[in-house]
């Protein structure tokens, strides 16, 4: 089936705008997801099924060298030796999951016109936008995994209220970690702190569960440990982006100076994501159809409460189902989504 490029490389700041959006053609925007959008067996079924995805997935693992070959088995077995939630796995496997993706969708003949990753979802956004070579990402996130797993331990804890309602309740030490929508927000810290935010959250009546992670990441917990990569990033050639990256740590489209900048990568995974911000921002530019490009479809759902969505404007597409499924199930939700693209 020919699939024809519906995203282009213009300019994100001057590529459109929300009015008309019903005589506009929607662009292509990947969306790729991050820690905590980890599931066992996502993607399994695709790997076994597709060989293209298969050759994109052992492109990545093969970069990483034993340490990929570690991360692919305990990815394929029923009783793995790290568990999924295990930062030396989820992180490399949703990159890689990301990547292969998105490798995919391009190998159809889309273009991306605008990239947007939560959390390590932006290291795979800034291979599409050419601001890292492939091999270069592999390294530098190989590099940060082997820092962040010495940090000391602590979690993160999802909310359904909004950052104004949370704040107050925060035990010293833990921050909000990440602005997903407007009453969507993840708080993070070190276990006793976070356990005592618990209650304070339990006794004010708010809804909240743990995220897959036993990491604080995006809280100064993770800090001192990120920042042990800064010379492997001042090693490393950083482009300026080739299309438009809409960054969720700065809420807005990343200028050449951000990203030629090591520190302002370093700083990323005890830095706050400002999801909310970034997806209103690039939606503003819109209308976009925003492919969720990772596994799950939790940026999905956030897009379809949007109100740049909602009214029909711009639209939100998965490529992957919500829970993973057989190779089957998985391969018609990816053509399903081939067939969307095309229409």
């Amino acid at each position: 089936m020919s699939v024809r490029a519906v995203g282009n490389a213009g300019s994100g700041e001057g590529s459109g705008n929300g009015s008309g959006a019903g005589r506009e053609r929607p662009r292509v925007a990947m969306v790729f997801p991050g820690q905590g959008a980890q599931q066992t067996g996502m993607a399994v079924g695709l790997y076994e099924a597709d060989p293209g995805f298969r050759a994109r997935m052992d492109e990545v693992f093969a970069l990483w060298g034993a340490e990929g070959d570690a991360v692919r088995r305990d990815w394929l077995a029923p009783r793995p030796v790290l568990p999924l939630d295990d930062l030396r796995r989820a992180q490399p496997l949703l990159f890689a999951v990301g990547w292969a993706l998105g490798q995919t969708v391009s190998d159809w003949g889309v273009r991306p016109a605008a990239v947007l990753g939560h959390s390590v979802g932006e290291v795979v956004a800034a291979v599409f936008a050419g601001v890292l070579a492939l091999p270069d990402a592999a390294a530098l996130l190989a590099e940060r995994v082997r820092h962040l797993a010495d940090a000391p331990p602590g979690g993160m804890v999802a909310v359904a209220a909004s950052e104004e309602q949370v704040l107050p309740l925060l035990a010293p030490g833990v921050v909000v970690g990440a602005v997903n929508g407007p009453r969507q927000v993840v708080v993070a810290g070190a276990e006793g702190p976070l356990a005592r935010t618990e209650q304070a959250l339990s006794a004010n009546g708010l809804r909240f569960r743990r995220a897959r992670t036993t990491s604080a990441f995006h809280s100064p917990v993770v800090a001192a440990a990120s920042a042990r990569s800064l010379p492997a990033l001042r090693a490393t050639p950083l482009r300026p982006p080739a299309l438009p990256l809409v960054s969720g740590y700065t809420g807005t489209f990343l200028t050449d100076r951000q990203a030629v900048d090591p520190e302002f990568w370093v700083g990323q995974p005890a830095a706050p994501v400002r999801y909310a911000q970034a997806l209103d921002r690039l939606l503003s530019t819109g209308p976009y159809l925003l492919l969720e490009t990772g596994p799950g479809q939790s940026l999905t759902m956030l897009a379809k409460r949007h109100r740049a969505v909602r009214p029909g404007g711009s639209t939100a597409l998965a490529l992957l189902p919500a829970k993973p499924a057989s190779g089957a199930a998985e391969s018609a939700a990816l053509h399903a989504a081939r067939a969307a693209l095309a229409s």
